[in-house]
Parts: structure tokens; C-alpha cells; sequence
């Protein structure tokens, strides 16, 4: 405490409470003008240790310009931040200001702050980003002392986290003596994080701070009054014992992992609401007003139950939570442990979490991540090489705030720790293609954002392309999306252009937490009105969560040990016994593959726990090579556990389907020639600034970005095949949509480790997966009654043992 000025001495006195030791650490690491990284639970002051260095440096020398950057993943957490920082400023009588910038702040509150920023300001990634590329950033930036990154588990890997990287080594630059700050409670690697943070990947400047341990997390998994369920995935058979927990406790988040499971859920806790309690719906397509309207029931105390999505897994402290309800399977320990934290967020309180798994696979994964959690073994975090369509895009944010020398610029860039093995002739070739759009487009004048005066500078073409630059930048590339708004105005939010261009006037669906009609459907709208028709559940498209490889291990050890299914339900020890008696159970080191007839065709299916996004790979791969072997395939479905194939032939040697050449071969010619490999580039051309989302005064619809990006694609791949943004769409599509590492790890294993099981008719183990063919795009409703009808049909056959 004697570090402390008077002021937050006397603040923590009048409170009973002490600073723990980590944020001690925390201001002792800042004394020593030492980075640093703290670990630490959920509930143990993270936000306070990470601005306590701040609060003492401001209290002891006053400033009026920016002395501190909070960097946060979400537009919320920022806001909520603010409100509990304000808190203690205010108690204790600081002249602190306090901002927050976001893509929510308005035109007016952005001048104000690049003229007279606030001491303290808190943004996300794109926010400082834009910041970054006006010319006052050098003025404004120049006595900045501290930067924090909250949750940086949450983006430091992705490309999110390429642009913060890049941006820390353009702030370094600004102000030298800056010094950086990270907050994490679920971190695997800390070391891979002190090398992101630190300048240079000099992680010996980075210090960590670890956090005292907190109360163990009490999780349970709710188990239904009847059976485990043979298939679904949304947990919806539940909802009258969710009901009970969320009439139990005081206020309950409960977790989906998809907006649309998000909608559904809200919908069938609503009818079971029979004592009308107060709940709440948020996830990232509603409108702002939405959203903060139901944040801020939260924080007032107002909300018995609030149904959301990864919108509300990060750092917002509701301290009347104390339950947390996961709806079908987690994916991973990292996420469930994140999401379970935000209940009671008190470091001595155990928090309450209830896991409801959708069908029986799911049980088992929600069983491997209890125990994960249990044993504090997190999700591994890949670290891997800044994309250069991310890179591209800052160095244009750059050149917008003032000419640069180009190997300056490299050098700068290279002290991120992404593009530290970055050469200068790929930085060249960014550059160039900045200057002119590459070789097949170098003819139109508008690809020709920079040019190369002759005192060796690159300087912006013409004004037009700075404003171009700060209208579209950003890293989050959502499918093309209308609003929804009420005749009247109002925004409820937003669909997907895919959907939303299939409604007619009459439709109904569920959004926002309520039933809407279709009035009409314009150009970027889509007009409702409130309705009691019946009415649907909104589809998004996008990547899947897969289960986590940490959790598919477990699962694997679960299933080749028996003694471990005594903890299980007797109608799961039951189908994993009849599966050993019928069949083989999976293992560690083996595949198992089995086939069998079924309903006149021949099934192959395989045990392999890749994950969701990897077996829709294989099921594209293994069935061309089917094809070109005569095996007349029809079809495949495919979840997180297995994959299964069926077609009119039987297969009677698998190993021949499984081999290392198929990513050579099949899977180059199917990723070139699908769409995947032009959503990829849809993303890469907009994040790298070649494709513009919104003109001065207009907004571009979904189908005339598609139509830009379509049509530079196909002239590329035609005249340019090594262009940039091609080879940096192929990375996109081979490691984010395919999941090709773990595809490739499979693949190169298959041979040695297949264990082949044929059998006369379909195995117990084979019912969740087989049960989704003809049904892969339903799932909600009515349609997954008639699945779970359909399962348990197709059950009594496979659980017979005779």
C-alpha cells in the first residue's frame, strides 16, 4: 500500500479492501518501466491492476493530454469498462476523463477527441487503427504512456490481433517510452503472449504477473428427465429444467454458440416463462440500441436471464450473475472457463455454471471439458506468420497520415512480432500493389492509391483514396448484411443479404426477441412489423465452432477406457457398451472406420474428432476420390466426431480413399474450384482495401461487393495467378475455412492407425452422425422433433446385439 498515493490509499481504506498482490506486481512492473502480462482469474481485479499504474501516475503528475490506451475486443467491454472505471475516479475526486471511441461514437465526439483527447481512452483495434491514419496521430499520441490490451487471448492470433501488433510498432515509434500492458485469465502459452506483446518479440522486456488462484468453478451438466438425446446440437429439450435454474438464481447468462441457436433458445425459454420473469436477448446483429439497452438492464439489476452469444463472453462485469448456462457444447476449455467467469466475478465465490449438452457425443465433450477445466488445461494458441492483406491496409492507415520512406516503414513493421521474419521483397510487393492494384489491374486508375515521389517518399495518390481508406477500414468482414427497421425507422438490427433476399412480404421470423412480418424488402432493408404469426428462426452462415483438439483428446481417452463410464448416465454407458460389443470403440493412435448397408445404399463412416470444419473438407475430398475409384458416391454429412459417407457401392478398402496426396491433388483442384476460395478473396480484397464496402454517402449492397470482388477474382486468376491477394485468399481458405492442419494431421496418420469394422447393419455409435442425412440445413422446431423420432428408430436397430 505505500506505493499507493493518498487518494486510492484511502479509496481501498474506506472500502475494507486491500489491492491484491498481482496489482501490486502490476504498479511495481510500471515503476520499473517494465511491459507486462497478467494472468489472472475471472474476479480478481484484472481491469483495476491493469489502470492502477495510470490512476498513480495521473494522481502524482497531473496531464491533460492521452497518458493511457485501453484496447478492448468488443464495443461493449469498452462501455462497460468506462462505467466501473468512473466509479472509483469519481469516489475519489480525480479531474480523470474518461472516453470511450468506437464505430458507435458519433462524427462529432471522434473531432473533439483527435483535437483534446481524454487522459484516459478506451477503443478497439480498428478504432485506434483509423486513429492512427490522421496526420494529427503524431501530436496526439506523443506523450502516451501506457497501453493496455484487455482479453488479448481473444484476438492476438487472428487478424485482429495483426492489426493491433502492427499498430503497437507504429505507437512505439510515436512515443517511445510507451509501455505495453496485456490482461488475460485464459492463457495456454504466456511466453508465446510476452513475445506478441513485447517490441521487437523481445519477451525478456515483457514481465508476467500470475494472479492468485481462484475458488474452483461448480459445474454442472444437466441431464434430461428422460433420455440423453441421440442428435441435435441446440439443447432445446431442456429448457423447462433451464427455466427452473434461471427461477432459482438471481440473474443467469444463458450461452449459444450461434445467433440463430441465440433466437431459438430465447423463443422457448419465453413460452416456458410461466412466471413472465424479465428476459433479455444480445447478440452482434442487433442494433445498437438493442444491445445497450439490454447491457444496461443488466447492470441495473433488471434481468432475471439473459440469453447471448460470444457478444458477452469477455470481461463484462454484471456482479448479481451467479449462473451461467452453456446450451450444447462448449468447444473448448478456453471458451467455457471465459464464459463461466462471468458469473459472480468474485475471486473467492465459486461461480456456478450448468452445461447442457445437445445429444450424447455432446455429452461426452461437456464431460471432457468439466474435467479440463478441473485440471486447468487450456485450449493450445496458435501463433502464426500477419497476413498481408491486414498489412497491406496499415500501410496504406500510414501513408494517409503523412509520406514514409519505405525501409523505415519495414523496419518499423518488423518489430511487430507477426511480421518479424517479414522480407523486403514481399514488403516490395505490398507496396507495389498498393501503388498499383498488381500487374492485371495496374491499367485502372483507381487501383493507384500510392505513388512514389522522386525524394524516394510514397505518398497518397489523391485525397479521395484517404477518405476511401477511413470509410471501409477494418478487419471484420461479416457476409453482406440488410438492415431490419420498422416502417416508422427504428433498427432492430441486421440479416444476412442470404437470407433476408429470400423473404417476400407476409414472412414472418424471429429476431430481436420478437415475432416480425415482412412488409417489404428493398435494397439494404428489410421493413417488418410486429406479428403473432407463427414464424421462423434466422439462418447465419459463417465458420463453425469446432470442439477443440484439446477436448477431442479427452473425448478419444473417455471412449477407450471403461472404467471412466461410471460416471456416465446409464443410457450413455449403455450405447458405448453395445457399440464395444457390436463394433470397436475409438482410441488414442486409431482411426476407426466402419461399413455397412443401410436403406439399399453403403455407409463408411469415420471416428476421426478433426472437428467440424476438417471432416466437411474430407467428406469434399474422400468423395472425389470415390468417384474417380467407381465407388459411385451420393453423398456426406459430417459433425465435430465423425464423418460419414454413403453411396452405391461398397467400400471394402478405405486405407485407399485416406492418403497425404489427397491435399496435393484433390484438394488443391476442389478449394480452387469451389466458392470457398472466393469468399476468401471477397475478404482478403476489402480487409487489403482493393474492393470498397461504402462510398461517400452511400453504402454498397452485398451483391455489388460480391460482383467487384467476383470480377477482379476471375481476371486475377487469369492473368495474375501469384497476385497478393490471391496467395493470401488461398492461405485463408487452406487454414481458417478448411481447418487444413488438422486435415493434414489425419491424413498423414490414416494409413498406420485405421482400424477397418465392417459390419451387416448400422453401429450405435454411427446413429447421431447417419441421422443427419437429408437434414444438414434444418435443425430447429419441428425438424428436429422429427429427428429425434427418426434417431430413435434408427437406435433400436443399431442397439439390438443379436
Amino acid at each position: 500500500m505505500s506505493d499507493l498515493p493518498a487518494p486510492l490509499t484511502n479509496w481501498f481504506a474506506a472500502r475494507g479492501w486491500a489491492p491484491r498482490r498481482h496489482q501490486l506486481e502490476m504498479l511495481a512492473a510500471a515503476r520499473r518501466g517494465s511491459h507486462a502480462l497478467l494472468v489472472a482469474a475471472t474476479g480478481a481485479g484484472k481491469t483495476l491492476a491493469g489502470f492502477l499504474p495510470t490512476l498513480s501516475e495521473l494522481i502524482e503528475a497531473p496531464t491533460d493530454g492521452l497518458h493511457t490506451l485501453y484496447i478492448s475486443p468488443l464495443k461493449a467491454l469498452a462501455v462497460d469498462v468506462q462505467r466501473n472505471l468512473l466509479t472509483p475516479i469519481e469516489e475519489m475526486g480525480l479531474n480523470i476523463r474518461v472516453e470511450t471511441r468506437t464505430g458507435d461514437t458519433s462524427h462529432e465526439k471522434k473531432v473533439r477527441q483527435r483535437a483534446r483527447p481524454p487522459q484516459i481512452l478506451l477503443t478497439t483495434p480498428e478504432s485506434l487503427s483509423l486513429l492512427l491514419s490522421y496526420e494529427d496521430s503524431f501530436r496526439m499520441f506523443a506523450g502516451l504512456k501506457t497501453l493496455v490490451v484487455d482479453e488479448v487471448h481473444a484476438f492476438a492470433t487472428g487478424k485482429r490481433g495483426d492489426l493491433l501488433a502492427l499498430a503497437l510498432a507504429r505507437l512505439q515509434v510515436i512515443a517511445p517510452e510507451m509501455r505495453r500492458v496485456a490482461l488475460s485469465a485464459t492463457v495456454a502459452d504466456p511466453d508465446g503472449y510476452r513475445a506478441w506483446l513485447a517490441p521487437h518479440g523481445d519477451i525478456d522486456s515483457v514481465e508476467l504477473v500470475v494472479g492468485e488462484k481462484g475458488a474452483d468453478p461448480d459445474i454442472a451438466i444437466l441431464l434430461p428427465e428422460g433420455r440423453v438425446p441421440w442428435s441435435g446440437h441446440s439443447g432445446v429439450y431442456a429448457i423447462p429444467q433451464v427455466m427452473a435454474e434461471i427461477e432459482t438464481h438471481n440473474t443467469t447468462i444463458v450461452f449459444c454458440n450461434t445467433r440463430g441457436l441465440c433466437e431459438l433458445v430465447f423463443q422457448n425459454l419465453w413460452k416456458a416463462n410461466d412466471l413472465q420473469l424479465p428476459i433479455g436477448v444480445h447478440h452482434g446483429s442487433l442494433s445498437l440500441e438493442a444491445r445497450r439497452k439490454a447491457e444496461q438492464a443488466m447492470a441495473d439489476g433488471k434481468l432475471r436471464a439473459l440469453v447471448a452469444t460470444a457478444s458477452l463472453d469477455l470481461g463484462v462485469d454484471w456482479g448479481d450473475v451467479d449462473c451461467v448456462i452453456q446450451m450444447g457444447a462448449p468447444k473448448g476449455s478456453s471458451r467455457l472457463l471465459q464464459r463461466i467467469g462471468r458469473a459472480n466475478h468474485r475471486l473467492d465465490e465459486s461461480s456456478e455454471a450448468v452445461l447442457v449438452p445437445g445429444n450424447r457425443f455432446e455429452y461426452l465433450e461437456a464431460r471432457a471439458a468439466l474435467d479440463a477445466v478441473e485440471a486447468g488445461d487450456l485450449d493450445p494458441d496458435i501463433f502464426r506468420p500477419g497476413a498481408l492483406d491486414v498489412l497491406a491496409q496499415h500501410v496504406m492507415g500510414v501513408a494517409c497520415a503523412a509520406p514514409f520512406e519505405a525501409g523505415v516503414l519495414l523496419r518499423e513493421v518488423q518489430g511487430a512480432l507477426p511480421y518479424s521474419a517479414l522480407d523486403a521483397e514481399t514488403f516490395d510487393r505490398v507496396l507495389n500493389f498498393i501503388a498499383d492494384g498488381g500487374y492485371a489491374l495496374r491499367a485502372y486508375d483507381k487501383f493507384k492509391r500510392l505513388t512514389r515521389t522522386p525524394d524516394g517518399l510514397w505518398r497518397v495518390t489523391k485525397p479521395a483514396f484517404v477518405a476511401q481508406h477511413r470509410l471501409n477500414a477494418g478487419i471484420i468482414v461479416e457476409s453482406p448484411m440488410l438492415d431490419v427497421r420498422f416502417k416508422n425507422g427504428r433498427r432492430l438490427g441486421k440479416v444476412e443479404e442470404n437470407f433476408g433476399s429470400q423473404l417476400s412480404p407476409g414472412d414472418s421470423f424471429f429476431f430481436a426477441g420478437m415475432a416480425v412480418e415482412v412488409e417489404r424488402v428493398e435494397l439494404t432493408d428489410v421493413i417488418v412489423r410486429a406479428t403473432a404469426k407463427p414464424a421462423r428462426i434466422v439462418s447465419y452462415t459463417g465458420l463453425r465452432l469446432s470442439i477443440s483438439s484439446t477436448l477431442a483428446e479427452r473425448v478419444r481417452r473417455f471412449l477407450a477406457d471403461p472404467a471412466e463410464w461410471a460416471r456416465f448416465p446409464d443410457d450413455v454407458r449403455e450405447w458405448l457398451e453395445v457399440q464395444q460389443r457390436r463394433s470397436q470403440l475409438p482410441a488414442p493412435g486409431r482411426l476407426l472406420v466402419e461399413t455397412f448397408p443401410h436403406e439399399g445404399r453403403h455407409h463408411m463412416v469415420v471416428y476421426s474428432f478433426e472437428g467440424w470444419n476438417a471432416h466437411q473438407s474430407l467428406g469434399m475430398l474422400v468423395t472425389r476420390r470415390m468417384e474417380a475409384l467407381g465407388l459411385k458416391p451420393i453423398g456426406f454429412v459430417a459433425n465435430d466426431y465423425a464423418l460419414a459417407v454413403y453411396g452405391l457401392e461398397p467400400i471394402t478398402d478405405p486405407v485407399a480413399l485416406f492418403s497425404p496426396d489427397i491435399l496435393e491433388d484433390e484438394f488443391v483442384d476442389w478449394v480452387q474450384g469451389s466458392a470457398l476460395l472466393k469468399r476468401a478473396f471477397r475478404e482478403v480484397a476489402i480487409i487489403g482495401g482493393l474492393v470498397e464496402r461504402q462510398q461517400p454517402g452511400k453504402k454498397r449492397t452485398g451483391r455489388q461487393v460480391t460482383f467487384s470482388t467476383d470480377l477482379i477474382y476471375d481476371v486475377l486468376r487469369k492473368y495474375e495467378p501469384d497476385h497478393l491477394l490471391l496467395k493470401a485468399a488461398w492461405a485463408d481458405a487452406r487454414a481458417r475455412m478448411t481447418d487444413v492442419g488438422r486435415l493434414a494431421h489425419l491424413l498423414d496418420t490414416a494409413a498406420e492407425q485405421m482400424v477397418h469394422v465392417d459390419l451387416d447393419r448400422v453401429s450405435p455409435m454411427a446413429v447421431p452422425v447417419l441421422i443427419m442425412i437429408g437434414r444438414e440445413t434444418v435443425a430447429q422446431g419441428a425438424a428436429e422433433d422429427a429427428m429425434l423420432i427418426e434417431a430413435e428408430a434408427l437406435a433400436v436397430e443399431a442397439m439390438r446385439v443379436d
